[in-house]
């Protein structure tokens, strides 16, 4: 059985406080509606691509603030709980995590934002994290690294809808 950490519950305000926040936008070959559909299907970023290995919903439809969901990541990296703190349906939802199985994190949160633009959708990906305090030295040297592969995910994205 995994060992769950505890991991600090966050706001909409972590995203400007904490000590890394990474920013993405692309453009996806969707309507916000389609887009939406996908961020809350059963699969969600699952469908996406090979970043999100495996996702289940672990509250009850309809989702709204205080749903709660469990995300693998790609093979070797983390499991975490989440909870949602903000759902705007069709616009876009922000979520903490509440438990890792690494001791990583005192907090990390998330934040999806779509808006129309054009005939598809601007999405805007907020990541907040702040390390655990022993590893926050060897956090500045992988912190590069992780962006990159957080930002693999807005691709795959960006991928999956060009492609339906």
């Amino acid at each position: 059985m995994a060992r769950w950490f505890t991991v600090q519950a966050a706001d909409a305000g972590f995203f400007t406080t904490a000590p890394y926040v990474f920013h993405y936008r692309k453009h996806f070959a969707a309507p916000p509606d389609r887009v939406w559909e996908s961020l809350q299907s059963d699969e969600s970023l699952a469908a996406w691509g090979p970043s999100v290995t495996k996702l289940t919903w672990t509250s009850a439809r309809p989702f709204d603030v205080g749903s709660t969901r469990e995300v693998t990541l790609a093979p070797g990296l983390a499991t975490v709980r989440e909870r949602f703190f903000r759902w705007d349906d069709g616009r876009g939802y922000s979520f903490y995590v509440t438990e890792a199985n690494a001791p990583l994190f005192n907090r990390f949160a998330e934040d999806y934002n779509l808006e129309p633009e054009g005939e598809g959708t601007r999405f805007t990906w907020t990541v907040g994290l702040e390390p655990k305090p022993a590893i926050r030295l060897p956090f500045k040297a992988i912190a590069p690294v992780l962006k990159a592969a957080f930002g693999k995910l807005a691709s795959d994205g960006q991928k999956y809808f060009a492609t339906r």
